[in-house]
């Protein structure tokens, strides 16, 4: 009986810890470069705290090269970036308002 109870427990924990994990922030920039034969971006961003870099003009990977389809040198964006195998990537873009 205690080893089902721990397993329940365990397995609560598992499919809750996703609510705990915190999110990265969405970070203003603007596009200055797209190479969509390479899947980068060129982007001049605001501090991006979740890795921990200061406000700089930077390339990163697109994790799907499709959103590179959705923005443009010269839009202005809110994205998500984050460390994805080593690598600086975008993993959400959209144009702000």
């Amino acid at each position: 009986m205690k080893r089902i109870a721990s397993l329940v427990v365990v397995s609560l924990f598992a499919l809750g810890a996703p609510a705990f994990a915190q999110s990265a922030p969405l970070v203003s920039g603007k596009v200055t470069k797209i190479d969509a034969s390479a899947g980068k971006i060129t982007i001049d961003h605001q501090k991006i705290p979740n890795l921990d870099m200061p406000a700089m003009t930077m390339v990163f990977k697109a994790s799907d090269p499709a959103m590179l389809k959705a923005v443009k040198a010269g839009d202005k964006v809110k994205f998500v970036a984050d460390s994805v195998n080593g690598q600086l990537t975008v993993t959400k873009i959209e144009r702000a308002r």
